[in-house]
Formats: C-alpha cells, sequence, structure tokens
C-alpha cells in the first residue's frame, strides 16, 4: 500500500479551493449563481487525512452567502470570524458578527442559518461541521429537502419529488 504521508503542518490560503462550488443540484444552483459564485471554500482537514469532522477555511465577497438558510438534523455546526463583518441570519433575526466572533449551530435544534456578506469586503471564515451518517437538512425558506445517503448529498422538493 502506498499512501501518501499527511503533511505535518500547512498554511491554509494554500489549501487548492474545492473544485464543486455546492453541493446543491444543478437546476438550484443556476438560480443561485451569482450569490454561490462569490463563495470560495478551502477544505482544510482533508490534507490531514480527518475523516469525523470537516473544517473549511471560507471567503464570500461582497453580496455572497455561504448556503441557503437551513438546519441540520443529526450534524453539529460552528463557525469562527476572522476578517469581515457578516451578517448571521437564523430564526431569531440577524445578528452582525465580527472578527473574533462565534457561532454554533447544535444539531436537531431545527434553528435555521445562513451567513451573508452585505459588506463591500471579503469576509474570512472557519467553518467546522461533523460528519454524523444520516443527516438530514431542512430549509425552510426554501422548496427544498437535503438527505444524506452514502456519504452524498440527495436534494428534493419538500414533497420528496427529485430537484
Amino acid at each position: 500500500m502506498n499512501e501518501r504521508k499527511p503533511p505535518v503542518a500547512l498554511r491554509a490560503a494554500d489549501c487548492p479551493p474545492r473544485v464543486r462550488p455546492s453541493n446543491y443540484p444543478p437546476a438550484l444552483v443556476a438560480l443561485l449563481d451569482a450569490k454561490l459564485s462569490g463563495r470560495e471554500k478551502r477544505p482544510l482537514g482533508e490534507p490531514f487525512g480527518l475523516v469525523n469532522f470537516g473544517v473549511n477555511l471560507t471567503r464570500l465577497a461582497p453580496g455572497a452567502i455561504s448556503a441557503l438558510r437551513h438546519a441540520h438534523a443529526r450534524q453539529d455546526e460552528f463557525i469562527y470570524v476572522l476578517t469581515g463583518a457578516p451578517t448571521l441570519i437564523t430564526d431569531a433575526g440577524e445578528t452582525r458578527l465580527a472578527p473574533g466572533t462565534c457561532a454554533g449551530f447544535r444539531a436537531g435544534s431545527g434553528d435555521a442559518h445562513q451567513l451573508v456578506n452585505r459588506s463591500d469586503a471579503d469576509v474570512l471564515y472557519l467553518e467546522v461541521g461533523d460528519r454524523t451518517p444520516g443527516d438530514s437538512a431542512a430549509y425552510p425558506d426554501d422548496d427544498l429537502a437535503a438527505t444524506l445517503v452514502d456519504g452524498q448529498w440527495r436534494f428534493t422538493h419538500k414533497d420528496g419529488s427529485d430537484y
């Protein structure tokens, strides 16, 4: 077996951006293209062979969104703002964040969340999420539902019909 040995350390900015910009179905990506094209994720855990949780260095250009507002059933999420001033949108409303602020989203809480960059400067943040199998995500503002099946997200309309 010829496995590559993971690095001891690396510069986060040197990690290549994710090739596929989004897991959303193509029909939805076309509708969100302007907002999603301003989002760049650099997976940081993969070069080290991490499999139980994911870590991304994410950049949001002005006007970009992190994702559609969503809530996970089984996977926790956490963000830490490095630069910029994103707006966090949750069921409680809008909260302006700043460098050094963080937020966590407990699995199964039902509290949907999203970051939006309404500023005129880039936002840079770390996002951490676990990879608990059997997850699903609810999207209260959109006709969308997601289920994690064999490590791949399956997106449907809320009525269960395919996208």
